[in-house]
């Protein structure tokens, strides 16, 4: 059976986001729900919010008052829907104020883990708890509604918040205090869940099974028997971009994979094996590591090292386009792994408003004679739901959920200037690193460790020899969102056995150090 687009996104939740840090978290945990979202400004005017056809609509967090003059107000259409609709926080707040209640500056704030007794059942809450009439949630806010306006009754109070949550049933109109999207509520995914499947009535049709199907349907709609350009990194969203098309079109797929010398010890001939060899799929790759490192020769600053690596692979990247064009006939489309975050971020979706956090250009900027019309199968995913696609697609899971890697690759994690002696003892200390992390069991529990070269050397004694050679340094962080981290607390007997062998196996290291740094103040990547 085929699986439309249109099937599994016509049960649908729209997100207005008043700017919360935690407004991806709700669409995220929406779609773990099993239901198509989608994340808008608050703002984004009456057309849209009819247009988007939503069965139900949630209000966000975020850091205003709504007593203040310039205060964002909630789009009267999104009454006018006639859907259910919930608030969080700032949500909550804003809607109580829409129908005549009142908001107030608390004397005291609660921001962190708290407690909440439920004092009514609605629709919302009723027979979800953690004990007794008591709910563990996560606080976040200053203001707080002290007159609930007219239809609503308060469903849940702290000592500090006798409003924290109330509720409409008749209208179905709900508002929360506390942030259920975040993992520290610990009913919080029940209370989505009952959100969008009890009260909004959505179906649970947002699957990786449903979503690989539509999406496959779709390609093969789209690019009919013309080939697609692939550039792949081996990193997780190239990957599975890979293997979706792979899927859709078959051997009208062909892959660029670029080989730049800064790379992670053996990953270059991983890719090949994993998508050459076992799946198949056509690759090219490029042996284009003394193109880089010409490249970078003589150049110390992390910023200009970063636009150095983009425009060199643009350029190579560009040049094996070229010969493939020339070599294959039909070569239209140009894929990339573009995911739902890029989006939001780069300001370039549909809603045309998120601030400009950073810019994701995966291979833009090619010249202007390379016209290829673009396909980015990911664009609606975010990072978690593309990890299951490519478990669902096959692909290793060791491939899909290791850590984060930069996409400068090594070139960032050797200070200074890069050159292949560097890269060389970096792609061995990392992979001892990697290896004994696994070994301890420590790999999952930490979200990124690497190893870092630095370019000064200390004296060692090796037997009843002087060693004068290079320092490592090893950093492993613990962190949920990667907008703050730890550093992970790894057992001394784990560090000391990664030091020693990264000594006694690279000759060319005479010390370790394990970096002790938490972000803020320090980043997680040292450049």
């Amino acid at each position: 059976m085929t699986v439309t687009q249109a099937a599994i996104k016509q049960d649908r939740i729209l997100i207005l986001d008043f700017g919360s840090q935690y407004s991806q978290l709700i669409a995220r945990r929406v779609r773990e729900a099993g239901v198509f979202s989608e994340l808008y400004p608050y703002d984004i005017g009456v057309d849209k919010i009819r247009e988007f056809g939503a069965k139900g609509v949630i209000l966000s967090g975020g850091p205003e008052s709504v007593y203040l003059d310039d205060a964002p107000l909630i789009d009267d259409a999104v009454f006018d829907l006639g859907v259910p609709v919930l608030g969080i926080c700032y949500g909550m707040q804003a809607m109580a104020q829409r129908f005549g209640g009142q908001i107030a500056a608390s004397a005291q704030q609660e921001f962190g883990a708290a407690v909440i007794d439920k004092i009514a059942d609605d629709a919302l809450l009723g027979e979800i708890e953690d004990a007794p009439n008591k709910l563990s949630v996560w606080m976040s806010h200053g203001d707080k509604v002290i007159a609930l306006p007219d239809g609503f009754v308060a469903t849940a109070s702290t000592p500090s918040c006798p409003i924290a949550a109330m509720g409409d049933d008749t209208r179905q109109y709900y508002g929360l205090q506390f942030h259920p999207e975040v993992t520290h509520t610990q009913q919080g995914a029940a209370i989505i869940s009952r959100f969008v499947h009890q009260i909004c009535g959505c179906a649970n049709d947002w699957t990786p099974t449903n979503i690989i199907d539509m999406q496959v349907e779709a390609l093969k709609q789209r690019v009919g028997d013309k080939q697609v350009l692939l550039g792949l990194s081996g990193g997780v969203d190239s990957s599975v971009v890979a293997a979706l098309l792979h899927k859709a079109i078959g051997d009208q797929l062909i892959c660029v994979f670029v080989d730049n010398g800064l790379l992670r010890l053996h990953e270059g001939d991983q890719v090949m094996q994993v998508f050459a060899e076992n799946m198949g799929v056509k690759v090219v790759r490029v042996d284009a590591e003394e193109r880089f490192l010409t490249a970078l020769a003589g150049v110390s600053d992390p910023e200009a090292k970063r636009k150095i690596i983009g425009k060199t692979f643009i350029d190579v990247f560009s040049d094996a386009a070229r010969e493939l064009s020339s070599a294959e006939q039909g070569i239209e489309f140009l894929a990339q792994g573009t995911i739902y975050p890029d989006v939001i971020e780069s300001a370039k979706s549909h809603q045309g408003k998120a601030h400009v956090i950073k810019s994701h250009h995966n291979v833009g900027g090619l010249p202007d004679d390379l016209q290829f019309e673009l396909v980015e199968p990911l664009r609606d995913l975010f990072k978690d739901e593309v990890r299951k696609l490519g478990i669902s697609l096959g692909l290793p899971e060791k491939m899909i959920y290791r850590h984060p890697f930069p996409g400068p690759g090594l070139g960032v994690r050797i200070l200074g200037e890069v050159k292949k002696q560097y890269a060389d003892i970096l792609r061995q200390a990392d992979a001892i690193f990697m290896q004994e992390l696994e070994n301890a069991g420590w790999y999952d529990k930490t979200a990124q460790a690497f190893a870092v070269f630095q370019p000064i050397k200390s004296v060692g004694v090796v037997g009843d020899g002087r060693r004068y050679a290079w320092v490592i340094a090893l950093r492993a962080v613990e962190t949920v969102d990667f907008m703050t981290a730890r550093f992970a607390h790894l057992p001394y007997e784990l560090i000391e056995t990664v030091s020693n062998r990264i000594m006694n196996e690279i000759k060319d290291v005479s010390r370790v150090t394990y970096d002790v740094s938490s972000k803020p103040p320090a980043t997680i990547e040292w450049e």
